[in-house]
């Protein structure tokens, strides 16, 4: 077996933003079902409407967009975007008026 080298310019983030209605119990049952969709497929809740899930390059990014697809609820607006590994060591994060370090990105090993 050989070892890849895996690079921090493939491997990629992806973030899935949404505004959903909930002013209905059927919209807020397609909300709900979205995020459980979301959470079921290996994203974490990284804010409120803001989900985080780390791939390991664009085919698989391509594979979870058209899954992410065929769950869009009827009504509302995902946005998704993607940051290779890279990028996403770059992010500045504060919690309050407090910088948090960054957050450290899975192991090459992880992913295996």
């Amino acid at each position: 077996m050989t070892l890849t080298q895996l690079s921090g310019y493939r491997l990629m983030w992806i973030f899935v933003m949404f505004d959903l209605p909930v002013t209905s119990k059927v919209e807020n049952r397609a909300a709900t079902k979205f995020r459980e969709y979301l959470l079921d497929e290996g994203f974490e809740k990284s804010q409120f409407s803001v989900y985080a899930r780390f791939c390991n390059g664009k085919e698989q990014f391509e594979a979870y967009l058209r899954r992410i697809e065929a769950h869009l609820p009827a009504r509302g607006d995902v946005h998704i975007l993607t940051f290779t590994d890279r990028q996403y060591e770059n992010i500045v994060r504060f919690s309050g008026q407090r910088r948090k370090r960054s957050r450290k990105n899975p192991d090459q090993l992880a992913l295996f």
